[in-house]
């Protein structure tokens, strides 16, 4: 589930190891630069954790976060 925290969208995702998460990163990577929307996130072992805001207006969230993150939402396995 989304949350909305500091003008960003944030989610935490976890998987049974690293490759699980690596290889849903490698699909988000797809998908955010297919949408010319990058997001700030982390990985340690098995979890990824994602941040979206929009910088170019001004780092609030938009809609293009809220597209991204239905996106991203259909990527988890």
């Amino acid at each position: 589930m989304w949350t909305e925290q500091n003008n960003t969208l944030y989610r935490k995702f976890e998987f049974a190891n690293f490759s699980e998460a690596f290889a849903f990163m490698t699909r988000v990577a797809l998908a955010a630069e297919k949408a010319d929307h990058h997001p700030l996130w982390t990985n340690v072992w098995n979890r990824v954790e994602i941040w979206l805001s929009t910088h170019d207006a001004g780092n609030i969230v938009t809609a293009r976060d809220k597209a991204l993150a239905a996106v991203i939402d259909q990527l988890v396995p």
